[in-house]
């Protein structure tokens, strides 16, 4: 299983970032992918997840109307739409797959928000 995220970066409070993460090494389009983020000396923290069709969606409720979760099971990619970016939406950004009890990970991607 691989999973590698890419498009965070430094954005302006207000703007706009697109997350993705291109997944191998299993069928993508059987589970259900999630993102997830963490702040330095924090827990990490599911912030949506989307299920294998794409049907059913779920947001944290700090970004529900901000940010959306898509996928394309054709392109074995799952990605996070963020608008209005806020302070607060700065952290590591990682996609997540859980097959089973076990949890398989990206290498994340730094999202930071700031003037």
């Amino acid at each position: 299983v691989q999973l590698v995220e890419s498009g965070g970066g430094l954005v302006q409070p207000g703007g706009s970032l697109r997350l993705s993460c291109a997944a191998s090494g299993f069928t993508f389009s059987s589970y259900v992918m999630s993102w997830w983020r963490q702040a330095p000396g924090k827990e990490r923290e599911l912030v949506a997840a989307i299920t294998s069709a794409g049907g059913i969606t779920y947001y944290l409720d700090s970004v529900k109307g901000r940010f959306t979760i898509s996928r394309d099971n054709a392109k074995n990619t799952v990605y996070l739409q963020m608008n209005s970016l806020k302070p607060e939406d700065t952290d590591v950004y990682y996609c997540r797959l859980q097959v089973g009890t076990v949890a398989y990970w990206g290498q994340g991607t730094q999202v930071t928000v700031s003037s």
